[in-house]
């Protein structure tokens, strides 16, 4: 199901967190599924012996009890022996005693290459600058950015004044950090902050108009119910009580009071609240409830800072409200209509809204504008074009950014506006921004919408990170900062490049590939990692820093960019889902069939890799096509899809319907079981697995992995490694402290060496 963390990190305005996670933490796509209640008879057996020398596997692993439990629907009968396994309270003393039982059986599994992760930890870890700044925000007389301290897991928030609040901004503007400049302040300081609790992360970070304030939203848990805290950005001091059981979207609507999203029992954000700072909680006024639960809300701030967006969105229609900021008790506004297969989102800039428009018939969308006191009156921006795919948009005071995507890959294209109070009409005379990789990804960046200044993130396979002050009056483009990479990392040691499978049904299906031009034979003798995700039209060739540790040991890395992605438009990603879903599938083996018969790997060295939906792509192809790898980690993967998606008193169950399907009716119940992992294991030889999960998952259960591990254990063939990791203290995205993310990196990798036989007997065995 669709993530809260996706829609955030694709949101058109950026939170200023957003350059400094993107920096730190892997990619993750995340996946919203949740929780329901389960009561069964429990029990569980663990026999462990002593691993053999070379890490294989004299111990033997828990065998969760069976207990039948019957399903039927259509008259066709599913038998479910591991339901019982499903604890919604996550209190139950079997189940947990169950999962600790698994990670023990892994921990003991991978102890005999424990020297070859600590090995890969230290050389990741190794390769982080760990005391470092992002690329300052200027917004009014301050520069705001994050922090990283050596040794230390989270960021600390800064801010300093602007010594000239009166010079114009300029992308050769640095930030003073002399002596005699005005000096840091420290607003918040999440290391502190985060003591006490195994799990910590900030997920909005937002100030008032006025500076003074600042409001952020807390989980404690990894389970994503938030709890909000209004402070003084000076001294610190809490002001009034938090708002608790939130989703991370707020918004300021003047200096005194806080726009919120608040989620049903089913974790379905449905209600949009104003709070008065000074006042309880629970005397806040409700501004909408949206009571349509194929529906749920989300916030957007205008770039102009002068309204507030809540937008209604399913799976196929969105619409839009409205509130003036200045003119709050005026509540909320339609903006665009609600219309079956309409999605709109918005913005503003002087006396008109901006609006970006997809249908059936306009399905890579357009872009549209209404005055402020007409929204029925439309005019044409940016027509719709076949090729090219228009993501998002973002607005300046004389200048309209639109991102897009052609032919798979990204591109921004700048349009320059007329005066405010002129005629709006179809833009001419775009100018784009040039890249030079042969893959690449580029994400938007928060700036000042008063300036020229255009600010974007770029990265690729081999390049990092890299923050860009481009001026859209000047085509003058200046790298603000690059992710510093310690050692003897050398981009030019890489090659990039972008090949083409040919699918079942003749699609031709592109593939990302980086390898160290030094290291690769491309003789078929290569080790390869391959990665899937294929749902929500996401996934990007972005850089991990980790990887290297791959890359440097002679290791292929390829993403199949498979159908139900968005990378060759919307219809990509049609293509993809509901009764079509079985595309991403087979496109994913159709790349890897390429990447075999092309040399840049083998079967007996095919590694593949997915998380969360990504994870629902691992376990299908692993049932389909187990001969065809030799090893996959499956994160949090999505992988009891049949009987999840017929439970709609799970978390967005309903919202998903549209997506997936809806199994309650024949024709999608049949399909959807013909690929479902958890109802297609079989007896049959499977390659190594590892599969993760996270107990306080709110998006996938944990539950899902725990019973696919289980039910593969009994039903398999072979000897190969399988391994459940749960995480007891952490939800979706795992662990959240920037270090314990690079040891999950090292664990992976080391699993997939250990796979293949490729632990040099130098760095095997217990540290």
């Amino acid at each position: 199901m669709e993530a809260l963390h996706h829609r955030r990190r694709n949101h058109r305005r950026l939170r200023l967190w957003f350059p400094l996670a993107l920096i730190l933490s892997a990619a993750a796509h995340p996946f919203l599924l949740p929780v329901l209640s389960v009561s069964a008879e429990r029990n569980l057996s663990l026999s462990c012996s002593p691993p053999m020398a070379g890490g294989g596997g004299a111990a033997t692993p828990p065998a969760a009890k069976k207990v039948k439990h019957e399903m039927e629907m259509f008259g066709d009968v599913r038998i479910d022996d591991y339901y019982w396994l499903r604890d919604d309270s996550r209190s139950d003393p079997e189940v947990l005693s169950y999962l600790r039982d698994e990670n023990a059986y892994t921990d003991l599994v991978m102890s005999a290459t424990k020297n070859l992760e600590n090995q890969i930890y230290a050389e990741i870890r190794g390769r982080i600058k760990e005391d470092d700044t992002t690329v300052p925000l200027r917004k009014a007389p301050y520069y705001y950015y994050q922090r990283t301290l050596k040794g230390k897991e989270y960021v600390q928030h800064c801010r300093r004044l602007v010594p000239n609040v009166f010079s114009p901004p300029s992308v050769n503007e640095t930030m003073p950090t002399g002596p005699d400049d005005p000096p840091e302040h420290v607003i918040l300081d999440e290391n502190i902050k985060s003591q006490g609790h195994a799990y910590y992360s900030i997920d909005a970070f937002v100030t008032s108009p006025n500076n003074k304030l600042v409001a952020y939203a807390e989980d404690v848990k990894g389970d994503e119910i938030y709890t909000v805290y209004v402070i003084d950005a000076e001294s610190g001091t809490s002001v009034g009580k938090p708002l608790v059981g939130l989703t991370p979207y707020l918004e300021w609507v003047g200096d005194e009071a806080l726009i919120y999203i608040t989620m049903d029992q089913t974790l379905r954000p449905d209600k949009v609240w104003i709070h008065k700072l000074g006042t309880d909680q629970s005397s806040d006024s409700c501004l909408y409830h949206e009571k349509d639960n194929m529906f749920y809300l989300y916030l957007d701030a205008s770039e102009s800072e002068k309204f507030v967006f809540v937008e209604s969105e399913s799976k196929t229609t969105r619409f839009v409200f409205y509130i003036d900021v200045s003119k709050p008790e005026e509540g909320l506004k339609v903006l665009t209509p609600r219309l079956d297969g309409i999605d709109t989102s918005a913005s503003h800039r002087g006396d008109h809204f901006f609006i970006k428009r997809r249908s059936d018939e306009l399905f890579n969308s357009e872009v549209i504008a209404c005055p402020l006191n007409n929204t029925s009156e439309t005019t044409v921006l940016i027509p719709h074009r076949e090729s090219v795919k228009i993501e998002a948009i973002q607005l300046f005071s004389d200048h309209l950014v639109v991102y897009e995507r052609e032919k798979g890959l990204p591109k921004v294209t700048y349009y320059r506006l007329p005066p405010v109070g002129e005629a709006l009409g179809s833009l001419q005379g775009g100018q784009s921004v040039d890249f030079l990789d042969p893959v690449y990804s580029v994400q938007p960046s928060e700036t000042q919408f008063s300036s020229c200044i255009l600010r974007f993130s770029y990265s690729s396979l081999r390049t990092p990170y890299s923050v860009y002050d481009y001026d859209m009056n000047t085509g003058v483009s200046v790298l603000k900062k690059i992710q510093t990479v310690l050692g003897d990392f050398d981009a030019s040691k890489y090659i990039t490049e972008r090949q083409w499978a040919t699918a079942q049904d003749g699609t031709q299906i592109p593939i990302s590939i980086v390898y160290r031009k030094d290291r690769v034979k491309l003789d078929g003798s290569d080790p390869l990692l391959l990665y899937g995700y294929g749902s929500y039209e996401d996934v990007e060739a972005n850089f991990q820093m980790s990887r290297s540790s791959l890359l440097d040991r002679g290791f292929v890395f390829a993403i199949a960019h498979v159908r139900g992605g968005g990378e060759m438009g919307r219809q990509w990603y049609e293509n993809g889902k509901l009764l079509k879903k079985k595309n991403t599938f087979t496109d994913f083996i159709s790349c890897a069939e390429y990447l075999v018969e092309m040399k840049y790997c083998s079967k007996e060295k095919l590694c593949i890799d997915g998380r969360s939906a990504g994870g629902l792509l691992i376990g299908a192809v692993l049932n389909m096509r187990p001969d065809l790898f030799r090893a996959a980690i499956a994160g949090v993967p999505f992988v009891d899809v049949l009987t999840t998606m017929l439970d709609p008193t799970i978390p967005l169950t309903t919202a998903e319907w549209e997506e997936w399907g809806d199994p309650r009716k024949e024709e999608f119940y049949f399909y959807m079981k013909s690929y479902s992992p958890m109802d297609n294991v079989k007896a049959q030889n499977y390659p190594n697995i590892l599969v993760t999960t996270g107990l306080n998952d709110p998006r996938v259960l944990y539950s899902e992995p725990t019973k696919f591990v289980a039910k593969l254990r009994d039903m398999k063939t072979d000897d190969n490694i399988l391994l459940l990791k749960c995480e007891m203290a952490a939800g979706h995205s795992s662990k959240s402290g920037r270090f314990e993310k690079l040891k999950e990196d090292a664990f992976f990798y080391t699993f997939i060496i250990k796979s293949l036989d490729m632990v040099s007997p130098l760095v095997s065995g217990q540290s």
